[in-house]
């Protein structure tokens, strides 16, 4: 009898994929440090336990949402005022996953989770990173994705640790997430080169600023952005 033919699959999860999406994430591992560690400082200082930092990064994982959080617990709002305001501070994330269902498509058993922790950041590279030849999509995808809830869990850990132990002044570190989304754009710009959704978001972003001022603008840009961009790529077709 022949024996059988062994067959030797690559796993779907290997040191290289592993090094190819922790460089991807590089950009956001400094930036999740930056604006991490201020979240657990502001926590602390708001006069919650440490130990709130991370499970609300682990099981929350809202980034800028976590900071308006903080705020609304300390201002002791009503559960239905807590619950309009995050919606709308997170309401953009519906874009998010309408750009990305075709992608999404390919993930497996992934999806649940990377649906689950669709950052700013994250969707950033999503959206700009191009699967290495022979990988996983789904298992690359889904490394950036963890990776990335790493940085953050340890960077709010740090600060909430640091804020029990250590007095901090706080003073210019609302900049911090600013910052981190101008390094995920100009590194999203290098690498598809295409100029045009960052230039109408820009405008848009602007002119909602103008218009209607920086306390309600965001859902303004979103949409005349969208708006604007399917009108110009739509025509193209």
């Amino acid at each position: 009898m022949n024996s059988p033919v062994r067959q030797t699959t690559r796993p779907v999860i290997s040191a290289s994929l592993l090094r190819s999406a922790f460089s991807v994430t590089l950009p956001v591992l400094f930036g999740y440090f930056a604006i991490g560690i201020p979240f657990g400082l502001i926590l602390v200082k708001a006069g919650y336990p440490w130990w709130l930092s991370p499970i609300m990064s682990i099981l929350m994982y809202a980034g800028a949402g976590q900071y308006v959080a903080v705020s609304l617990f300390a201002a002791r709002l009503p559960l239905p005022t807590m619950i309009v305001t995050m919606l709308m501070v997170n309401i953009r994330h519906i874009v998010y996953g309408i750009s990305l269902t075709e992608k999404f498509k390919t993930v497996g058993r992934w999806k649940p989770y990377l649906i689950f922790s669709l950052t700013d950041e994250t969707y950033a590279l999503l959206t700009g990173v191009t699967v290495p030849k022979n990988m996983n999509p789904g298992a690359f995808y889904g490394s950036i994705a963890v990776m990335n809830h790493l940085y953050w869990i340890i960077g709010s850990l740090v600060g909430a640790i640091a804020g029990e132990m250590i007095p901090f002044s706080f003073v210019g570190v609302d900049f911090a997430l600013t910052a981190l989304f101008a390094v995920l754009l100009i590194d999203q710009l290098r690498r598809s080169k295409d100029y045009v959704p960052a230039i109408i978001g820009g405008c848009c972003a602007a002119g909602a600023l103008i218009l209607i001022g920086p306390g309600n603008m965001l859902i303004a840009a979103l949409t005349g952005s969208i708006a604007v961009l399917m009108l110009i790529r739509g025509g193209r077709q």
